[in-house]
């Protein structure tokens, strides 16, 4: 294949080795660790078709294209720590005549620990994870970094990626002040904000997650979710208020 696949690291030791695992017929494989204290080092260096890169992170956008400057092939598939390509996703890359004025969508299915979030928005879930990196790049975004498709074609390819992103309660706390950090930081300045402005945020992240898109059909699972959502966004905009106010000074 004329694709490498371009992983970001820190600290995933539960979940890396499947990833790679399931990127064994990629003879280009880019794990670009910023600060792994744990086993993640360890095993993607077990791997004999990967290109370990430890490198700094100054948010998922610049970081993304960083990694992607090591690559071998300008074809770029970007797959997180957590997440497994299927095996119709992989024949799929194989047989694929890949045009390089389109950039390639996946299908995820998201799952909490090993069971498959049906709702929440999670389910169905289209990303652009596929470009040509002689023809575009991700943006400079902290966070909801994004491939740039101006004048570009978008294509949705067969098969799936499996995402495993929490496997505990607390890796939800964790995220949650991780991402509304780098929200905030990201926007000081551009963006206004308020308590009230935090509260209400939050609270239609609730109701959102779990009422209109039928979170509490997964259950105790849905739930979960749909606290997490609104705690990240309550978060996210007071810490931007706070982040103002103390501009100002």
């Amino acid at each position: 294949m004329n694709i490498s696949a371009v992983v970001l690291a820190k600290n995933n030791e539960k979940t890396i080795h499947n990833t790679l695992k399931s990127l064994e017929s990629f003879d280009d494989v880019v794990v670009y660790d910023n600060g792994s204290v744990d086993e993640t080092i360890k095993i993607a260096k077990s791997f004999p078709n990967v290109d370990l890169i430890e490198g700094e992170f100054r948010g998922f956008g610049w970081s993304k294209n960083k990694a992607a400057s090591y690559a071998k092939n300008d074809w770029i598939l970007i797959i997180d720590s957590d997440e497994v390509i299927d095996s119709e996703l992989l024949s799929e890359l194989k047989s694929k005549t890949l045009d390089k004025n389109c950039v390639y969508k996946l299908n995820f299915k998201a799952f909490y620990k090993n069971i498959q979030v049906k709702h929440c928005g999670w389910n169905n879930q289209k990303i652009k994870r596929l470009y040509n990196r002689a023809t575009t790049s991700y943006n400079d975004n902290d966070v909801h970094e994004d491939i740039v498709t101006d004048g570009l074609k978008i294509e949705v390819l067969k098969g799936n990626v499996e995402h495993y992103s929490y496997h505990s309660i607390s890796e939800f706390v964790i995220k949650a002040d991780r991402y509304s950090t780098l929200f905030a930081l990201n926007n000081v300045g551009k963006k206004n904000s308020s308590p009230t402005k935090a509260f209400f945020n939050g609270m239609y992240s609730f109701i959102r997650t779990y009422i209109f898109k039928q979170g509490f059909r997964d259950g105790y699972v849905g739930l979960i979710i749909a606290y997490s959502h609104m705690v990240t966004n309550f978060y996210k905009y007071i810490k931007l208020y706070e982040a103002n106010k103390e501009l100002k000074k």
